[in-house]
């Protein structure tokens, strides 16, 4: 006698397996950011990233516990491992949110090498940001433009503490000499996220222009990075 075969659903044993709440969720929200997505709001967007190294695990509490913490996306995937890893954040995880901020700055920068920056001033502002607002210590950086304000160096003259940032103004200049620059932007950052120039700020870059201008190099601006904020020398009437 042929066996009977039953219509409907089958019974499920005790012994088989729930899929978690989260199942299916991954696949949606990645196409949804296929189709649109500037349309993500930041978490979304950091659980997308954290996908990649966290295969069985609901991440999206702990995307927005990274957002609350450290105040945004670029706050997030540019915090120290140190502080990453007392969230229990995956090893995996903290090399790719470097990579992501990495990838980023280098873009940003692709925007205003070779370019006039007084012209791309926006982008300019972009990449500082990008490359300088949530640093933990201070940072002094130089761009070098020639006699058309076409950005032909971008370097890193130090690294300081939380607070203090030593600059030499003629080692400044003598690099400026030696790209053959016409014009210069100086930039530094502020861990504190207040980017008001403070009075040895104001020496400093006095002295930088001082030195400079005899020798035909023209100091353009100083930007002083915060997090979210920047302060312009030249808007402040500083320079």
């Amino acid at each position: 006698m042929p066996a009977l075969r039953l219509s409907g659903p089958v019974p499920v044993g005790d012994g088989a397996k729930e899929k978690p709440h989260y199942a299916g969720h991954r696949d949606r929200l990645r196409q949804r950011f296929l189709k649109a997505p500037d349309a993500l709001p930041d978490y979304e967007i950091l659980e997308l990233i954290l996908f990649r190294s966290i295969p069985r695990r609901d991440v999206k509490p702990l995307a927005k516990e990274l957002l609350k913490e450290f105040g945004s996306l670029s706050g997030a995937l540019s915090a120290e491992p140190a502080r990453l890893r007392d969230f229990k954040v995956p090893e995996g995880t903290i090399v790719d949110f470097h990579i992501v901020r990495e990838a980023g700055i280098r873009m940003s920068q692709s925007n205003v090498m070779k370019k006039n920056v007084i012209g791309s001033w926006n982008a300019l502002l972009e990449y500082c940001a990008a490359s300088m607002a949530h640093n933990p210590t201070e940072q002094f950086r130089i761009l070098f433009l020639d006699r058309k304000n076409v950005l032909i160096a971008d370097e890193v003259q130090q690294k300081g503490t939380v607070d203090h940032t030593p600059v030499y103004p003629r080692e400044v200049v003598k690099r400026a000499l030696e790209l053959n620059a016409s014009a210069l932007i100086l930039v530094h950052n502020h861990p504190s996220g207040d980017p008001t120039p403070s009075n040895a700020d104001v020496e400093m870059t006095r002295q930088i222009v001082d030195t400079a201008k005899p020798l035909g190099i023209e100091v353009h601006d100083h930007l002083v990075v915060g997090k979210g904020r920047h302060a312009s020398f030249r808007s402040l009437g500083l320079i």
